[in-house]
């Protein structure tokens, strides 16, 4: 239904050449200015049902628009995730599936699922008891699919394509009734499988909206970032001699966003604050990244020559112990964020290492003292800079060696 207020709203008031040069902005654009005016103007709102009614119907014209917003928008995402670090192998949205969701329709019916209301609704009653709010309304009057119906129709052809060992959904909170029916539905036809599906639900950032037009855009954030964070190394002397500030910038501001986005649970909103999210002390990603350089630095200054023999009895101090403690955790905090999908327990446990890092830099000397010592204390920080980094990486986060 989106689709066919963007539709409708293109033809209204869409510029080809705005679409080109920057199509996610303008097609934004265009989604608020139709929103509005369907809100005022019961034609658009019919104009825009029909739409979408065409594009079920494979009409050639409304599908040659969608396949073009479609593969523009691609476009954008693969650039702006590239930023992230992040890459998909396959971009595959519910809308693929408007045609297989008439044998969903199909399969509901020969199973005895599905129900007719008296508006001409299909619907499916999950609780088999008539409770209103376990009804899931699966086809609309006009004949035309639902997000829940392609969604079933998704889920069959995954299946079938990938006969994978979990299928994971992440989306935010406001779909967790949605899954929770698309799985039932799953069951009820049959399909074991359903059990291995997860839904595993974010909450938002507040302060940012969509809709209705006060919003922020990815992009805008990250080019935000990259400035502050180069403003913010500019004034600090240590900077001059970087080989690329744009690229470290560009970094460490990443590692604050994640970080700042990771530290809870993925299910609380919180309130975005820029200020708190550069701070290069106390619980942040700028602090991870610092941390990461200056270990780096150490194995710089003092050469891995010391790194053949090394003698544990060389670190009985206290910090020492705490720190040699805290690594042998690692794979205890790994194995739980990939139990309950929450990034939260590896944040928490790379921002501690970097505390008990800081306090062991500022007592563990390693100039000055015996070869032995020297040689552990180095084994030491070395060890937490590679554990460091690995947990770093798993986050999304790229390392920096100066900053």
């Amino acid at each position: 239904m989106q689709f066919g207020l963007l539709g409708t709203g293109f033809q209204l008031f869409g510029y080809e050449e705005k679409l080109q040069s920057n199509p996610l902005q303008h097609l934004f654009e265009v989604y608020v200015q139709v929103n509005k005016e369907a809100a005022d103007d019961e034609t658009v709102a019919k104009s825009a049902h029909e739409f979408f009614q065409r594009l079920e119907l494979g009409d050639v014209q409304a599908l040659a628009l969608w396949r073009k917003f479609r593969d523009l928008s691609i476009e954008e995402y693969i650039r702006i995730y590239k930023r992230l670090g992040v890459q998909f192998d396959e971009y595959s949205g519910e809308s693929f599936y408007r045609e297989k969701s008439q044998e969903v329709l199909k399969l509901l019916g020969s199973k005895g699922l599905l129900q007719k209301t008296v508006k001409g609704t299909a619907v499916v009653d999950l609780s088999g008891k008539g409770d209103p709010s376990s009804v899931c309304t699966v086809m609309r009057s006009d004949g035309t699919s639902l997000y829940a119906t392609r969604d079933l129709a998704a889920a069959i052809d995954r299946m079938d394509k990938y006969n994978f060992d979990t299928m994971i959904y992440v989306t935010d909170k406001g779909q967790k009734k949605h899954f929770q029916q698309v799985f039932q539905m799953l069951k009820l036809l049959g399909y074991d499988w359903a059990e291995r599906c997860q839904h595993v639900p974010f909450g938002v950032v507040q302060g940012m909206k969509t809709r209705r037009g006060d919003v922020t855009f990815l992009e805008d954030v990250l080019n935000e970032i990259r400035l502050r964070m180069l403003q913010n190394m500019a004034a600090i002397k240590t900077t001059k001699g970087l080989a690329n500030p744009a690229e470290t910038a560009e970094r460490v501001g990443l590692a604050a966003l994640i970080v700042q986005d990771f530290k809870g649970l993925l299910l609380s909103d919180y309130q975005f604050n820029w200020d708190r999210v550069f701070q290069s002390r106390g619980d942040t990603g700028v602090f991870l990244q610092y941390t990461h350089a200056r270990l780096h630095s150490l194995e710089e200054t003092f050469g891995c020559g010391y790194l053949n023999d090394v003698n544990i009895a060389c670190l009985p101090e206290s910090q020492s112990v705490s720190i040699l403690q805290h690594l042998l955790r690692f794979d205890e905090v790994l194995y739980r964020s990939s139990q309950d999908c929450q990034p939260r327990h590896i944040v928490s446990y790379l921002l501690t290492l970097s505390h008990l890092a800081a306090v062991a830099h500022k007592t563990l000397q390693i100039k000055d003292s015996p070869p032995e010592v020297a040689a552990a204390r180095l084994h030491l920080f070395r060890a937490v800079r590679s554990v460091l980094a690995n947990g770093m990486k798993l986050l999304g986060i790229t390392p920096v060696s100066r900053m």
